[in-house]
């Protein structure tokens, strides 16, 4: 089936056109809004995809991690999501987690997902409505997922991979957090960083609530990795799949997400950590 929407992101205009086109009804819109109320404003017709709650793992005592795939496909379908669905994801801030459902679906063979530039700011900047009518609960859908193996690496990849060298641990969390100068907004996490990962803030990937230009993004991601490979990494997996997405944007073949980041290395009594920069 062929894309609805341009892959890994998409823009207003993109959706607006897809929507009033004749496959309209294959598009699926996910809000993945961090702590939104039910009432929140949304893009008419999107879904709550909750990574506080059914999309993501509640077992791990660990935030934000993957679901078991039986687990997501079946929150997925719940959701109304099809074979033939084109997943637009999109949240109330420009461009802060609604990168890891992109990132999730990609690591579970689904790759007709986009993720919308700018997010509903950006959607109601355009002139289109916002709207806080709840979406029906749709039928449920029929997608099946076929897992990829290496995009979700666990606490052991990482590790080796520090020792190796062979691919770069890229830190999405801001310079302060980094260096240690920040304390942790999650209680009982250490400060600093792993020994040999980089630092590539998030933040520093957009301007103006929008992805900076592929161009940009590469140098920037050029600048950071040393290494073809990229190992994104963050608070708690979610800012690292921006960091993901400005890597698969730049042409980085090999990329991948340490599920449990900072939420588990800072852990006390975890692996090495170090301050500075």
């Amino acid at each position: 089936m062929n894309a609805l929407l341009p892959t890994p992101v998409a823009t207003v205009e993109d959706l607006a056109d897809a929507l009033s086109g004749p496959d309209a009804g294959r598009i699926l819109i996910l809000d993945v809004s961090m702590g939104a109320s039910p009432t929140a404003p949304h893009i008419p017709g999107a879904l709550r995809f909750d990574l506080d709650a059914s999309m993501s793992d509640q077992t791990t005592g660990l935030p934000h991690t993957m679901p078991s795939p039986e687990t997501f496909q079946e929150a997925l379908r719940g959701l109304g999501m099809n074979e033939d669905s084109h997943v637009v994801v999109t949240e109330t801030d420009s461009l802060f987690a609604a990168a890891r459902p992109w990132w999730m679906l990609r690591a579970m063979g689904i790759d007709d997902v986009s993720v919308l530039d700018g997010g509903n700011p950006a959607w109601q900047r355009a002139g289109h409505r916002l709207t806080t009518e709840k979406t029906p609960t749709p039928a449920p859908g029929d997608v099946v997922l076929h897992p990829r193996e290496g995009l979700v690496v666990d606490q052991t990849y990482v590790e080796q991979t520090l020792a190796s060298g062979a691919e770069t641990v890229v830190d999405a969390r801001s310079r302060s957090r980094f260096r240690g100068e920040e304390a942790e907004p999650r209680p009982g996490l250490r400060t600093g960083h792993m020994p040999g990962a980089v630092n590539l803030p998030f933040t520093e990937l957009q301007e103006a609530g929008r992805l900076r230009s592929v161009d940009e993004l590469t140098t920037r991601v050029d600048e950071a990795c040393q290494q073809p490979g990229v190992v994104a990494s963050c608070g708690s997996g979610v800012t690292a799949c921006v960091v993901a997405l400005a890597a698969v944007l730049s042409g980085r073949r090999t990329v991948r997400v340490y599920d449990g980041s900072w939420s588990e290395w800072g852990r006390a009594g975890g692996p090495a950590v170090v301050t500075g920069s």
